[in-house]
C-alpha cells in the first residue's frame, strides 16, 4: 500500500542509478518538504483523550487528623444513636451499639480509637463518648491520662449526665496516678466550674496523695472557686492549708483576682 505522504510514483531523480530503488537520503529529504496531510477519522472512530485529573484533586479532608477508619467509626456511632441502638449485625450493616463497637471501635489501633473519642467529645456527643471512653480503659495498651478525665467531665457536664459524672469520677480514683500538678489543678477548676464541690476536695485529696504537690495555682483555684460558689467555711480550711504548705502570706490569691479582673 502506497505511504499517504508520498506520490504513487517517484521521480526519477530519486531512484538510485545502480538498482532503481529510492536513494534514502534523497527521499527522506524529499519528504520533509511535502506539505502535512490530514487524516480523516473513519465514521466509527472515536478521539479519547487523556488529561491529568491530579492538578484538579482535592486533598482527602480527614476532618481533625482523623484516618478513615475512625471516620467511619465516629459516623457508624452516631448513625446508630439516631436509631436508637436497636437491632444487632445483619447483612445491611450493624444496628446496635454493641455491633458497632465490635465491627467498628475495638478493632482500632490506640490513635485511632482516641482520635474517635476527641471527636466525638468535640461534637458534644457525650453518651457516645463514655462508651469509647469505657473500652479505651479496657485496652491493655491503656495509661490513665488527667486531660482525657478532664474533656470527659466537661462533655458530660455540658450534657448534664451528673450519674456519668459519678462514674467517671469513680474510675478516676481508682488510677495509679504520677506526680502532675497542672493536670489535677485543671481537673479542679473544671469540677469548680460545674459546681461540684464535693468532688472538688476528693480529688484536691486524691492529688496529695498520689504526691502532685499543691502549688499557688491550686490554693488560688480553690479558694477563688469556693469563695465564688459561697462555700466560705470549705475556702477557710483550704486558706489555714496554704499558709502552712506554702509557708508566706497569701497575697498572690489577690494578684491572681486582679489578673482575672484585667
Amino acid at each position: 500500500m502506497p505511504s499517504p505522504l508520498l506520490p504513487h510514483r517517484l521521480p526519477n531523480s530519486l531512484l538510485s542509478l545502480r538498482d532503481g530503488r529510492p536513494n534514502l537520503e534523497t527521499l527522506e529529504f524529499y519528504r520533509r518538504c511535502l506539505p502535512r496531510t490530514r487524516r480523516v477519522p473513519s465514521a466509527g472512530a472515536r478521539t479519547v483523550t487523556m488529561r491529568d485529573r491530579s492538578k484538579n484533586r482535592k486533598p482527602l479532608q480527614k476532618g481533625r487528623n482523623l484516618s478513615i477508619e475512625a471516620i467511619h467509626a465516629v459516623q457508624a456511632l452516631k448513625r446508630v444513636r439516631i436509631l436508637g441502638g436497636r437491632g444487632g449485625c445483619s447483612g445491611g450493616g450493624p444496628t446496635s451499639l454493641d455491633c458497632v463497637m465490635e465491627s467498628k471501635v475495638r478493632r482500632l489501633i490506640k490513635s485511632d480509637m482516641m482520635a474517635v473519642l476527641g471527636e466525638l467529645q468535640q461534637q458534644n456527643q457525650a453518651f457516645l463518648a463514655l462508651q469509647v471512653f469505657e473500652e479505651v480503659r479496657r485496652e491493655n495498651w491503656y495509661q490513665p491520662k488527667l486531660s482525657v478525665y478532664v474533656d470527659m467531665i466537661t462533655v458530660l457536664a455540658r450534657n448534664g449526665l451528673l450519674k456519668q459524672i459519678e462514674l467517671v469520677c469513680s474510675f478516676l480514683k481508682m488510677e495509679s496516678w504520677g506526680p502532675d500538678t497542672e493536670g489535677f489543678n485543671s481537673l479542679l477548676r473544671t469540677l469548680l466550674d460545674f459546681g461540684f464541690i464535693h468532688t472538688t476536695m476528693d480529688c484536691f485529696r486524691l492529688m496529695k496523695l498520689w504526691e502532685s504537690d499543691p502549688d499557688e495555682s491550686t490554693f488560688r483555684i480553690l479558694i477563688n472557686g469556693l469563695e465564688s460558689k459561697g462555700e466560705m467555711d470549705i475556702s477557710a480550711t483550704v486558706r489555714e492549708e496554704a499558709q502552712k504548705l506554702l509557708g508566706k502570706s497569701l497575697d498572690f490569691l489577690e494578684e491572681g483576682e486582679e489578673m482575672v479582673c484585667a
